[in-house]
């Protein structure tokens, strides 16, 4: 018979909760709060790269592949022929021209206006000037597309070489008295006038004549009604003084219901002879601008939370 001193010892059943833990691997380092779990810097990988680093471990999101922008591409720039601007000599070269406004998300989905920006293609879709809109925030919300502005356009060196201004002018009444015609200015280079583009009373039509840095007319715009012309291209004739014939078209281009609902993004057409004078192709290429702001820039129109 064993003794009491040799009896094993029986241990209690251990309690709920003191079992050994079993292994887990190391926590990893938590996300910070608000933080989408992607970390900037370069990342060396055999994948196709990303816009951030990933790190799946850490936030258990999946990455998503960049859209990375095409590439502008510049048309090249011509030798400079006599007697012409600097910056101009690129109109020497081309008969067509694609002017194209920019979207402003801001402008389409508010009330506030943005400025306007246009990039300026060849036919062959290589970008030849770039067009800047400078202007106040009084004047941009409080007067609207009536506002007086200066547009620069700019080459693929990012110089200015051409400017475009306008003085505000009363445009709402719908037969137009004599104040209230729109001027524009164009200079080539800056500080130097090459000629000017003036309005011509109509009670309906838009008419305008294409001038000299002296006002001298050269040349003449007629176009349509532009009201009565919904849900279709409008176009603007360039002639001669006596407007025997056409020798140029300006045609703002129906982009379709979309994309005219939700905004201001006119996108416009011109040509003109591949010999016209430089001066008159960049006052065609200004009256263009000149026509969007005057009938065809608007605003998506927006409900008021109250209504």
């Amino acid at each position: 018979m064993e003794s009491k001193e040799n009896a094993p010892v029986l241990q209690p059943p251990p309690y709920p909760g003191t079992e050994p833990a079993p292994h887990y691997p190391p926590p990893v380092s938590q996300v910070p709060y608000g933080s989408t779990g992607y970390m900037s810097g370069p990342v060396v990988t055999t994948q196709p790269a990303f816009a951030y680093q990933y790190h799946p471990a850490s936030s258990g999101l999946v990455p998503l592949q960049s859209q990375p922008a095409a590439p502008v591409v510049w048309m090249p720039a011509p030798p400079v022929p006599p007697k012409c601007p600097p910056g101009l000599e690129y109109l020497t070269q081309i008969d067509r021209i694609v002017v194209e406004q920019q979207m402003d998300l801001l402008e389409a989905l508010s009330r506030f206006e943005t400025l306007n920006r246009y990039e300026i293609r060849n036919s062959l879709g290589q970008r030849i000037y770039f067009a800047q809109e400078e202007n106040d925030e009084y004047s941009l919300q409080c007067h609207g597309t009536l506002r007086g502005f200066v547009i620069k356009l700019f080459d693929s060196t990012n110089q200015p070489v051409m400017q475009l201004s306008r003085e505000c002018q009363c445009a709402i009444c719908c037969c137009p008295c004599v104040c209230c015609l729109q001027e524009l200015e164009v200079q080539a280079p800056l500080g130097t006038v090459i000629g000017y583009v003036k309005q011509k009373w109509h009670p309906c039509l838009p008419k305008f004549d294409l001038q000299n840095e002296t006002r001298e007319s050269l040349l003449k715009m007629k176009g349509p009604c532009v009201p009565c012309q919904c849900y279709r291209d409008v176009h603007f004739e360039v002639k001669p003084l006596d407007e025997t014939a056409t020798i140029g078209i300006v045609t703002k281009q129906w982009t379709g219901m979309a994309r005219e609902a939700i905004g201001s993004a006119s996108l416009f057409g011109i040509q003109f002879p591949l010999d016209l004078d430089v001066k008159m192709k960049a006052l065609v290429l200004g009256t263009c601008i000149l026509l969007d702001f005057m009938f065809f820039d608007h605003r998506a129109p927006r409900r008021d939370n109250n209504s």
